[in-house]
């Protein structure tokens, strides 16, 4: 059976410059998400994506106000979503260059910014139908498949990364028709880095007024 939810779609592409500064990234995050084989199961993995879901359906069923529903989800990301991981994974290669508070700063300020930049769209998906179809293994992550129907519009794929090499098991990205929030915000937060000059301090700080 179905569940409704909103579909977190980035908001960003991917452009030449900042793919230009950041290039050798790709090896970093295959750093980041290296890591012991999987105790979790396929079942798990589709639990824990059903769960989430039905954890967004309720925010939205509340008829909260936007700002009381951005609080929640925040709630919510930090619950199911590997955080530390898709933070550092968002900072690449400049995240071996912070120190431990700097970066735990970070991670607490990327937490708010995704909650309040995803959580706006929240009412534009209101009505949506997903289905979990498959969950693949893929060696160090299950890939939970499934399809979303929106009203007024064609069917798409929306795929949860799952794994649980932070100890738990979390979600760590979310694939919208081939599109990948892990690689959209890490190309969205180099660019802000690139123009504070590489300042993680000042990102980190302003970050707290984006999204």
């Amino acid at each position: 059976m179905g569940i409704l939810i909103p579909i977190l779609i980035p908001m960003k592409i991917f452009n030449d410059s900042a793919l230009t500064r950041r290039g050798f990234l790709a090896a970093t995050t295959a750093t980041l998400l290296a890591g012991p084989a999987l105790a979790l199961t396929q079942t798990e993995a589709s639990t824990l994506v059903n769960r989430l879901v039905g954890e967004i359906n309720k925010v939205i069923a509340s008829g909260k106000s936007e700002g009381a529903m951005i609080r929640d989800f925040e709630g919510i990301f930090g619950r199911y979503a590997d955080v530390s991981t898709i933070a550092r994974s968002a900072l690449g290669a400049d995240a071996r260059r912070a120190s431990r508070s700097e970066l735990s700063a970070f991670t607490k300020s990327f937490q708010g910014y995704i909650a309040r930049k995803y959580g706006k769209r929240f009412r534009e998906f209101i009505g949506g139908e997903i289905k979990v179809k498959k969950t693949t293994n893929r060696g160090k992550f299950f890939e939970v498949a499934s399809s979303v129907n929106l009203r007024g519009s064609s069917p798409f794929d929306v795929s949860f990364r799952v794994s649980d090499r932070s100890g738990k098991d979390l979600f760590f990205d979310i694939i919208i028709e081939g599109i990948s929030l892990l690689s959209s915000e890490r190309v969205e937060i180099g660019a802000l880095l690139d123009r504070r000059g590489g300042d993680i301090g000042r990102l980190t700080r302003d970050l707290k007024k984006l999204g």
